[in-house]
């Protein structure tokens, strides 16, 4: 089954397509694509026919999101704590896994039509080393691409994607790159797996389970949360347009709380630059200020240049470290 649905909506999508489209349009939304065991059980189904089920279903949800213009998706394919199942669930997945991705590659020619970036969202060491090269050679085949983008979590937990970001800072000041008063919350989230990506507008839930199990944690905590009854592989267009109809409904009360996180990260930031300032001039023996305010200011600016051009080169220095990542695997590839 392909990744990318080919096909027009007919002619009552279209038309509620365009009333929705009329309001505010959630530019990123994520899935929680929950219910694919329970519908094979339902169905009298092979559990791993639930996944591929629920697989054809992302496909047919991609097609739905590009006619409303919607440019992101995040879906949440594996999580760690899924290691846990029966080793027969989990190799299946790690072998359907992989059939789509090999899939994936063969269609680069249409990826590259419609401008699909792939990203994998995870920690890739996790999986089978086969399954870790063909994701490597995904990304990096669809890495320039930019007219829409799909994040795959994979072998993800939120909890673990912020460790992980505290250990890319921490390895940032041990490098020298970053000082330990350069950590801010603003940083951390530069740190995580999506920073390339905003984040969510709308994140969806299917199953009738009404928690976030571990996803998207730090991403979502101003984001429209919808959970729904239906099962992953039953979900419907009109599933998805109830949602965001949902996220239209709360749409000025989330833009709101945004715009005060927004301006209280930087008033936070203000003081926390202030703050260090007045230290290193105290070590200095200025008794923390300059004589007067111009010289106080002056001093402040060069001081919060000089902090932002670390952060510039510590967020350059790890965006190569896992490029390499990905480059190393593709040519491990090759050569095997």
């Amino acid at each position: 089954m392909s990744w990318i649905r080919e096909g027009e909506l007919n002619l009552l999508e279209k038309i509620s397509a365009n009333i929705l489209k009329a309001g505010p349009m959630p530019k990123h939304v994520a899935f929680i694509m929950d219910g694919n065991r329970r519908f094979a059980c339902k169905k009298n189904l092979e559990r791993q026919e639930g996944h591929t089920q629920g697989f054809n279903k992302l496909a047919e949800t991609l097609r739905w999101c590009k006619h409303l213009n919607i440019p992101e998706v995040t879906v949440y394919a594996f999580s760690i704590e899924n290691f846990k199942r029966t080793k027969e669930e989990v190799d299946g997945l790690m072998e359907l896994a992989k059939q789509k991705f090999e899939k994936l590659l063969e269609e680069r020619e249409n990826l590259e039509k419609h401008g699909v970036c792939i990203r994998v969202l995870g920690d890739l060491n996790m999986l089978p080393l086969d399954l870790q090269q063909l994701i490597a050679k995904a990304v990096v085949t669809t890495r320039n691409h930019n007219k829409c983008f799909l994040n795959v979590c994979f072998a993800y937990t939120s909890r673990y994607e912020i460790t992980n970001a505290v250990r890319e800072m921490a390895w940032g000041v041990e490098q020298g790159l970053i000082k330990a008063s350069d950590v801010s919350e603003a940083l951390l989230s530069e740190c995580l797996y999506s920073s390339n990506s905003p984040n969510p507008d709308l994140l969806i839930r299917t199953s009738g389970e009404v928690r976030l199990s571990d996803f998207l944690l730090w991403q979502t905590s101003h984001s429209c949360l919808v959970f729904q009854s239906v099962l992953w592989p039953e979900y419907s267009f009109w599933n998805l347009c109830e949602a965001i109809l949902q996220y239209q409904l709360n749409h000025k009360s989330i833009q709101k709380a945004r715009d005060l996180h927004r301006d209280e990260q930087a008033v936070e930031q203000l003081e926390a630059d202030r703050a260090c300032l007045a230290e290193h001039l105290q070590h200095q023996g200025n008794n923390g200020k300059p004589a007067d305010a111009q010289k106080r200011q002056e001093a402040l600016q060069r001081y919060i240049a000089s902090r932002e051009e670390r952060v510039q080169d510590f967020l350059h220095a790890l965006k190569h470290k896992r490029n390499s990542f990905f480059h190393d695997l593709c040519s491990e590839m090759v050569l095997n």
